[in-house]
């Protein structure tokens, strides 16, 4: 019995585990194999009861540990009925883990599994999207040919889904499906043609994925999705990343020009400069136009850049790959940093994107020169990425970085890995080869190496030294006598070989030394290697030929003795060397030319890389790992001579609008239908505006107006349905309009007059619609359509920059008919006077409504920043800070002070902005030239910048006449927000919308007395430019701002508990900022 539990205790491992196999070896025979497979059928039947139990609890329990043997690799596919009996549970963490359970045994029980599947078609019209998401996976898992219809038909209703994560689901089972039945090809391309217009980043990776599984060669289905799939790519979870810039590559070298053809134009050019004026003109006549980059193409290469960056070593490759495929030789060189910087990555991805450089570095040496010190070799390196390292030092090596790396191949040679110093000996001898200048030097090196006590190493050396020995034979007879001594010493086979190669090709050089080696030889030809036989038998017949008085008796002894041996291809030499030099009367003519044939000039030996023919297969494939053709590897196709037609990639966005238009109100809804195709393009970029999608869901004709202007704010998030708040909305906008109409008849004169008429009209038109439409519509209300319409035509003139903002701060009162735009000013605009911002701010704070607008600040910190110290500048100091006011040079924009001071007792000339490094979508609005700065004097600046809510610095360049000083202006996270006013009632609605992954909290611990109301907000206005929210609970204190860039809001909560103690939370889409902030709060409200 105590055999039974250790066995039993070696195998599972804990007290539990023996406890098991001691009370099961009890009661059965004493066979230790049956008494452990009783403890696990008891341990399983234990799980059954607890599947089966009436409790969730047992159940759940069940589940945890059954997911827990599948995550270890154990198998627990007899507990699939069990399993199986719970996927109509109601307890929706149950129904999770059986889901994980299904999708993983599903293959396996295809069975018992097709039993429950009218229990997954109903999961599939789950509210819950997890479980809808899962009943797919295990749907597309049962590969039964039978339930492809369902398959399909659940795909294409995925597909629609609301749930990005249901749709990204539908994508993979698209693969599975088209894996199952290549038949469904038609259907399934036009599920992809579906999903690759989805603006969702979580499903983009996916659906170019199966587009890549299903049909890689209909690039026409990703020409309109091309500019989107660019602008994604950043948001795009990494593995989708990957594959999207494999395909983009692919797509890239289909549809754009060669940019190599621009370095070769340059090259023309210079040699154009020496020419005859009538030689010139000829070539330019026949000389293409020059090149010119293909927006789309440049876009692909800005877009995939800040990619370079990623943590995911495949993300890198990939970009790296296509910056090598598709860009302009000039601009690869920001890819060796990046793929340099991989090099600290465990040895897997070290070996992968070294065979890469290895590739790279044979065609463009100067991208890795600089980082030639990255590619020594350390100690603790596996000798696969030792050998890489030496052959791309070796393709990196030349005049100027020789003698370095030489010194480092003595060191490599005296490594304890043997198979790594033979190949630093075979890299010596590379280095030789393509170098000339280091010929002698490398030859004498290795000659020295002859005398090594490791016999690897001499044999290697010998092997390279025949090589470069047949080069330049003539000079090295020396080396030849030596090597001939080492006969009696060195025992591998190839090194052996080589010398009596080598004396055989230069026994006339050595006629004193090749005889007596031939002797030698003759004594232990049976003993030797079949290579070394070879060579003898060659020694033998090439002395016969020139020294036959000598050698004559010893060459007939040793083809006596090849004529008996073992090996058939030593007997075959034999017999065809004796027919060759030894003539007779059956010998034909050849004969004669005995000597011609052995002792003929051999061309020198060409010593390549092995990476010089991988450049063919992409980089970063299995393909160009394996260096042969993997299965699914699609080739990347020659560039175009000529560029196919970009309009393909054309989105027609307003085309697309006018076709929802009703005849009659064409004419009326012209100023409107301008002022938001102008906003759409300058949202285009970002992907961010609403087409015909949004607007689809108007279909009747009474519509028509509305659903045209307020297409924008149909992502909004704020939505107001009672009937009292749009009264007061309706009230607010009439005496808004009246205000701003009376300015603007005093600006716009005749084109006023002309919009009036028009709107009167069209007034007309739009009051006789509304009343055939709906009776319950008055005058009055149309009079306010006619009223907004003009403050539509106001804005247009005054506030061309700020409409997107605009657009994403409207609550949904204009899903009522009767008025279409009724939006409150939301952000102070470039051509607002203050107190003109005052009196429209003033208007949003009617009790009734829930519209958030900006408010002013609540407190303006007066910290400065040192932007130029004194020292650095030369006597011009630099200091910014924020004053937390709206940005007069853009909407989008933070403003930033300068306080610029001479320190030196010279004028300052000339202080302006030179050079910026922005990164990608970052802008800035500079100030004017200072054209002097008196000694000791100081002057203020205004500035804007655009940091696209990230706190990544801005850098720029501060000139003066004589000097540029490089300078970085970083944002606090607290910077990037404007406060905004808002009700408690509408703060709660918007944090509900703002829970889950964009809800972050911590618990703050401190003394009671920081916890007082005028110390929490005299602490969160100091960080964050936020406004106060009014509560109505002394214990929760609520703070909401939005991001200056993208409107997006940002809700502060701090909710004092019990004690000393309280809860920070934000709610905001833009988690990162929000982490930020939470980071920055807390250990201000946490200290004294």
């Amino acid at each position: 019995m105590s055999s039974n539990s250790f066995a039993y205790n070696e195998q599972s491992g804990g007290g539990e585990a023996t406890e098991l196999g001691q009370e099961a070896t009890s009661t059965v025979s004493p066979s230790g194999a049956f008494g452990l497979f009783s403890s696990d059928l008891k341990k399983n039947e234990d799980l059954k009861q607890m599947l089966e139990s009436n409790k969730d609890s047992a159940k759940l329990d069940a589940m945890k540990r059954i997911v827990g043997m599948i995550a270890k690799g154990k198998n627990a596919s007899e507990l699939f009925p069990a399993v199986v009996k719970n996927v109509a549970s109601k307890n929706i963490e149950i129904k999770k883990l059986v889901y994980v359970y299904l999708v993983r045994y599903a293959e396996e029980q295809q069975d018992l599994a097709l039993l429950s599947i009218s229990t997954f078609q109903r999961a599939l019209k789950d509210p819950n999207q997890l479980i809808r998401a899962s009943a797919l996976r295990v749907l597309s898992s049962i590969r039964v040919p039978i339930i492809v219809p369902i398959m399909m038909l659940a795909i294409k209703e995925a597909s629609a889904d609301l749930s990005p994560y249901v749709r990204k689901n539908a994508a993979h089972a698209i693969q599975k499906l088209y894996s199952l039945d290549p038949d469904q090809k038609e259907m399934l391309i036009e599920v992809i043609e579906k999903l690759l217009k989805d603006k969702s980043t979580l499903v983009a990776g996916s659906v170019v994925m199966a587009f890549e599984e299903v049909c890689p060669d209909r690039i026409d289905l990703i020409h309109k999705n091309y500019r989107k799939l660019c602008n994604l790519l950043v948001d795009v979870e990494e593995w989708g990343q990957v594959v999207i810039i494999h395909m983009l590559t692919r797509y890239a070298r289909t549809q754009f020009v060669s940019p190599w053809k621009e370095d070769d134009g340059l090259e023309d050019n210079e040699k154009n400069f020496y020419e005859s004026d009538d030689e010139q003109k000829e070539k330019t006549d026949k000389k293409k136009k020059p090149y010119t980059m293909d927006p789309d193409h440049r876009l692909l290469i800005r877009n995939t850049k800040p990619l370079l960056q990623s943590r995911n070593a495949a993300v890198v490759m990939a970009v790296a790959q296509l910056y090598w495929h598709i860009s302009p030789k000039s601009e690869a060189g920001i890819i060796s940093k990046s793929l340099v910087r991989l090099l600290r990555s465990n040895r897997e991805v070290q070996y992968i994107v070294l065979q890469n450089i290895a590739t790279m570095s044979i065609q463009r040496k100067g991208l890795f020169e600089p980082y030639l010190k990255s590619f020594y070799v350390r100690s603790t390196d596996p000798t696969m990425i030792k050998t890489l390292k030496l052959e791309i030092l070796t393709n990196l090596a030349n005049e100027a970085n020789i003698s370095t790396l030489l010194r480092e191949f003595q060191t490599y040679v005296k490594s304890q890995d043997k198979q790594f110093a033979a190949a630093t000996i075979q890299t010596i001898g590379r280095c030789a080869t393509n170098i000339s200048e280091v010929t002698d030097t490398c030859l004498n090196g290795l000659v020295c190496l002859l005398s090594n006590r490791d016999e690897i190493v001499v044999a290697e050396s010998v092997v390279v030294i025949k090589k470069l020995l047949q080069m330049q034979p003539v000079q090295h007879g020396e080396i030849i006598k030596h090597m001939a001594k080492l006969l009696d010493s060195i025992t591998v086979p190839v090194a052996r070989a080589s010398i009596l190669w080598l004396i055989g090709e230069n026994c006339e050089r050595v006629p004193v030394i090749a005889p007596d080696v031939l002797r030698k030889m003759a004594k232990s030809f049976t003993n030797e290697d079949d290579l070394v036989k070879l060579q003898i038998l060659n020694l033998a017949a090439k002395l016969y030929l020139t020294n036959s008085k000598q050698t004559k008796l010893l060459t007939q002894y040793i083809l006596n003795l090849g004529k008996y041996d073992q090996n058939y291809d030593i007997r075959d030499r034999t017999r065809f060397i004796r027919q060759l030099i030894v003539p007779n009367e059956k010998s034909g003519a050849l004969s004669k030319y005995a000597k011609k044939i052995f002792l003929a000039q051999k061309p020198a030996p060409l010593l390549e890389s092995p990476f010089k023919d991988r450049d063919h297969f992409q980089l970063g494939t299995l393909s160009h790992t394996l260096n042969t053709k993997a299965t699914g590897y699609l080739e990347l196709s020659n560039w175009p001579e000529v560029a196919p037609d970009p309009s393909v990639r054309d989105v027609e966005v307003v085309e697309l609008a006018k076709e929802w238009i009703p005849p009659g109100k064409a004419k009326k809804e012209n100023p409107a239908k301008k002022f938001y195709s102008e906003s759409e393009e300058e949202e285009e970029s970002s992907d961010s505006s609403s087409d015909s999608e949004s607007e689809s869901g108007s279909e009747s004709g009474e519509e028509g107006d509305s659903s045209e202007d307020s297409s924008e704010d149909s992502s909004s998030e704020q939505d107001s349905e009672s009937g009292s708040e749009s009264e007061g909305e309706n009230k607010r906008t009439a005496k808004r309009n009246s205000k701003i109409k009376e300015k603007g008849d005093s600006e716009d004169g005749e084109k006023e007059n002309e919009k009036s008429k028009t709107s009167s009209s069209s007034n007309a038109e739009s009051s006789s619609i509304e009343e055939s439409s709906s009776d319950s519509e008055s005058e009055s209300e149309s009079e306010i359509e006619s009223k907004s319409r003009k403050v539509t035509k106001e804005r247009e003139k005054k506030t061309k920059q700020d409409r997107n903002p605009l657009a994403k701060d409207i609550s949904l009162l204009d899903l009522d008919d009767f008025n279409p735009i009724s939006t409150p000013v939301a952000l102070p605009t470039p051509a607002l006077s203050p107190s003109l911002i005052a009196d429209l701010e003033g208007l949003n704070l009617s009790t009734s409504s829930s519209v958030i607008s900006v408010s002013t600040p609540v407190f303006v910190p007066m910290k400065t920043h040192v932007l130029l110290h004194r020292m650095s500048g030369k006597g011009l100091a630099a200091h910014y800070f924020f004053p937390r006011q709206p940005c007069i040079f853009g909407d989008k924009m933070v403003s930033v002070q300068i306080t610029l001071n001479n320190t030196t007792d010279q004028k300052i000339a000339n202080i302006h902005i030179g050079g910026k490094k922005l990164p990608i979508g970052m802008q800035m609005h500079v100030f004017n030239p200072i054209e002097s700065l008196e000694p000791e004097g100081s002057i203020t600046v205004s500035m804007g910048i655009d940091f696209c809510d990230s706190t990544q610095t801005a850098s720029f360049q501060l000139c003066t006449k004589d000097d540029c000083f490089n300078v970085n202006i970083q944002p606090p996270v607290g910077e990037l927000l404007l406060p905004v006013a808002m009700s408690e009632k509408d703060f709660k609605k918007e944090q509900g919308m703002l829970t889950g992954m964009n809800e972050t909290s911590t618990v703050i611990i401190t003394a009671p007395q920081n916890f007082t109301p005028s110390v929490i907000l005299q602490k969160v206005v100091n960080v964050a430019n936020v406004g106060v929210v009014p509560s109505g609970q002394d214990n929760i204190h609520r703070f909401a701002a939005k991001t200056v860039h993208s409107g997006s809001l940002m809700l502060v909560t701090v909710e004092l508990k019990e004690g000393s103690t309280a809860q920070l939370i934000i709610n905001t889409e833009k988690t990162v900022i929000g982490s930020v902030l939470l980071r920055e709060l807390k250990p201000v409200l946490s200290q004294g």
